[in-house]
């Protein structure tokens, strides 16, 4: 059975920066095109960011400039960087497959407030 635990938020100041992770099981994400996704209260879960399997990776939100996607193989963890980070990015932040998603796990709170 798969399952993705997220874990890396908190609350933090605008400016400030996470590393949110992603531990999967019961599949190996190198395998896989993996992506972050956000949903913000009231709103729809949207994506985030992707990583292919060859590692090349695309941003949607907040994008590029302020967030970084990585991979470990090893420990079969996904990894998101964000900086700079604004009361917008507030939300709860998940990983899963990019295409045919399974059951999405708690996410993890990133809360930017001042």
């Amino acid at each position: 059975q798969v399952q993705f635990v997220e874990s890396g938020g908190g609350l933090v100041q605008p400016g400030g920066s996470l590393r949110l992770s992603c531990t999967a099981s019961g599949t190996i994400i190198s395998n896989y095109v993996m992506a972050w996704y956000r949903q913000a209260p009231g709103k729809q879960r949207e994506l985030v960011a992707q990583m292919a399997r060859n590692g090349e990776t695309h941003y949607w939100n907040p994008g590029e400039g302020r967030s970084t996607i990585s991979r470990d193989n090893a420990r079969n963890e996904l990894y998101l960087q964000i900086n700079d980070l604004k009361p917008e990015d507030t939300a709860v932040y998940f990983c899963n497959f990019r295409w045919q998603n399974v059951a999405w796990g708690q996410g993890t709170q990133v809360t930017v407030s001042s």
